[in-house]
């Protein structure tokens, strides 16, 4: 096999940027020194500081003796967990509020319950499990160069460059300079401190049945050479090996695929050209067992957070799959989105049963047939269209939207 055909060395190196302290996504050609992790001295207590409309707030008080202004941490937010716990994450100056947000979204859409679903239907044992263990996520200026002093502390960290955002440019031109490590990393955080990860000296996780599945598509996979097969992977494998990542790494190969994360990159293959499965349709001829994992047991099959497409965002958001814009790949499995900013920019719904919320001057959702075959009512200050062919446009509920764009025509939302 031509490893030209996989992955390019530049390629490599990104990825190499993209994990975090418990879990690494590549080898690196050259490792810099770590320093030994710092780790807390005492149990992290929920926060009771001010919080803003978007749930951020300063570092609380409690926290501040180790999230200090000295290493550039300003900003808090967290999940609460159904014991009454809290899981914190804290965030660095260089970080935007967007990112604050998504990244809070994607931990709140790991733990929110997946109705009969295996092992999902009540993910309260692994929410709480996360908060008792009193770990955190770390959102950091920069990259993962080793530069940053606040990579000493003991948490999952993820970095500004690696976080991309909803309508802002990364994500619109899905720039893998740039790749979206979300996902990823805090999935690494729900595996570790959550889920439980098995072959350590005692099981600390909720779901022991469910990573006996994953541990068992992860030793097919590697076995059969569907994920991390090239040799040049080889000291990379050994390395996750030693420190019992495996399973974490195939698991985030897996689900990067899931949600569409590498549809646009340029190779046949996901995850930097080293798993099988590019897309959601190749998992399940290409790594049944990976797609064992995905169907109906933990994670949902769609996005289930309501994104805040960037401000910056100018022209037509698709939720829409379409072969012309390689952000669909991932922005079709969103739900429900919410437009920010003051551009007059609009929404293409997809088949999810959207609820789209505009911002402050005027929005356009676009459908994809006739006005004739939907039906339309007003209720208070929320709209409802139904699409009445089936597996198209499902049922929309539109708020602050002012226009509605049809095939044969455009029309204002009813008024009140």
């Amino acid at each position: 096999m031509n490893i030209k055909n996989i992955f390019t060395l530049t390629l490599l190196a990104g990825a190499l940027s993209a994990c975090g302290s418990d879990s690494k996504t590549a080898p690196a050609p050259t490792v810099a020194p770590i320093p030994a992790p710092i780790k807390p001295t005492t149990p992290i207590t929920p926060p009771t500081a001010t919080v803003n409309d978007l749930g951020i707030s300063a570092i609380p008080e409690s926290l501040k003796s180790m999230y200090t202004a000295a290493l550039k941490f300003d900003r808090h937010t967290k999940v609460d967990t159904p014991n009454g716990g809290a899981i914190n994450i804290l965030a660095q100056d260089g970080i935007t509020d967007y990112q604050i947000v998504r990244a809070r979204n994607i931990l709140q859409h790991y733990l929110t319950d997946l109705p009969a679903s295996v092992y999902g239907a009540d993910k309260s044992a692994v929410a709480n499990k996360i908060a008792a263990s009193g770990s955190v996520l770390l959102l950091l200026n920069g990259v993962d160069d080793g530069t940053n002093a606040a990579s000493e502390l003991d948490g999952q960290p993820l970095y500004y460059g690696e976080m991309q955002v909803e309508g802002g440019n990364w994500y619109i031109n899905q720039n893998y300079e740039h790749r979206d490590a979300s996902f990823e990393e805090i999935l690494h955080f729900v595996h570790d401190n959550g889920i439980g990860v098995d072959q350590n000296p005692s099981f600390n996780g909720a779901l022991p049945e469910y990573q006996a599945d994953i541990r068992a598509a992860q030793i097919t996979a590697l076995s059969g050479k569907l994920w991390a097969w090239p040799a040049s992977q080889a000291s990379w494998i050994t390395e996750l090996t030693a420190e019992n990542s495996l399973s974490q790494e195939y698991l985030a190969s897996v689900i990067d695929t899931y949600y569409g994360l590498w549809g646009a990159f340029d190779s046949p293959y996901g995850m930097w050209g080293m798993y099988i499965a590019k897309t959601r349709d190749d998992l399940a001829t290409k790594d049944p067992a990976g797609s064992a994992i995905m169907d109906n047991k933990f994670f949902h099959p769609y996005l289930t957070y309501n994104a805040r497409i960037d401000g910056s965002f100018v022209g037509d958001f698709s939720l829409r799959f379409s072969t012309s814009l390689s952000y669909t790949n991932h922005s079709q499995y969103l739900k429900d989105v919410t437009l920010t900013g003051e551009n007059e920019s609009n929404v293409v719904v997809n088949q999810l049963n959207n609820n789209i919320t505009g911002n402050s001057v005027v929005n356009t959702v676009i459908f994809s047939g006739p006005s004739s075959e939907y039906q339309i009512t007003r209720d208070n200050d929320q709209v409802t269209v139904k699409d009445l062919q089936d597996n198209r446009d499902g049922l929309n509920t539109l708020t602050d939207i002012e226009k509605m764009r049809f095939t044969d025509t455009t029309m204002d939302v009813p008024s009140a």
